[in-house]
């Protein structure tokens, strides 16, 4: 009788920690550039800075925030950014911007050199909604100072791109073909500001 009760508590540990084992994990996500982008018409490289990006301080965490009413979101804690998402929106902008204006002198790194062939663009989103299974929709504010002046061309964007399907997969792929749609009106600009 004493053996059988002892046995017990051994094959119960087995089944918790068995259970334990077998929680979710997270999973890590970034934003790419869109492989969709074709390069515009071609004007001359350009030597291109996006930095700063500001996000709203709701989608500013690691876990993906998606809007589930009008006044309600969720935090989802087993989808994650592998980036913080500032960061990694500037990244997938700036590559976008790359394809778009055919430069392999685009960075958010700005490394002060070539200061007066510098084009320098600021993007302030103002929205990142995620609806689960339907779109990504962004907002932002963009400005665009071009070499040697000081006052910027300014624009808004505001694209709601449908997801191809349900699932983190695609609510990603919609986000960054929402970024690459932004990234086409910021390179517009550019290349408008070159032309003259």
């Amino acid at each position: 009788m004493t053996r059988t009760l002892w046995v017990v508590p051994v094959v119960l540990s087995v089944v918790l920690l068995d259970a334990c084992g077998s929680s979710p994990t997270a999973s890590f996500y970034t934003l790419n550039p869109d492989a969709a982008l074709v390069p515009m018409v071609p004007t001359k490289p350009v030597h291109v800075v996006v930095s700063p990006v500001t996000i709203p301080g709701l989608v500013d965490r690691p876990q993906f925030v998606t809007r589930v009413g009008n006044n309600q979101v969720a935090l989802d804690e087993f989808a994650r950014w592998g980036e913080p998402l500032k960061g990694n929106i500037a990244r997938a902008i700036a590559g976008d911007l790359a394809t778009l204006l055919g430069s392999d002198r685009v960075s958010v790194f700005d490394t002060g050199q070539d200061a007066a062939d510098t084009w320098r663009v600021r993007v302030d989103v103002m929205r990142f909604d995620a609806v689960p299974g339907e779109a990504v929709t962004i907002e932002a504010l963009w400005s665009v100072v071009p070499p040697g002046k000081s006052i910027p061309v300014v624009g808004k964007s505001l694209v709601r791109q449908q997801m191809d399907g349900h699932g983190n997969d695609a609510l990603v792929s919609a986000g960054d073909r929402a970024l690459g749609a932004v990234s086409r009106e910021i390179a517009a600009a550019i290349q408008a500001g070159v032309a003259q």
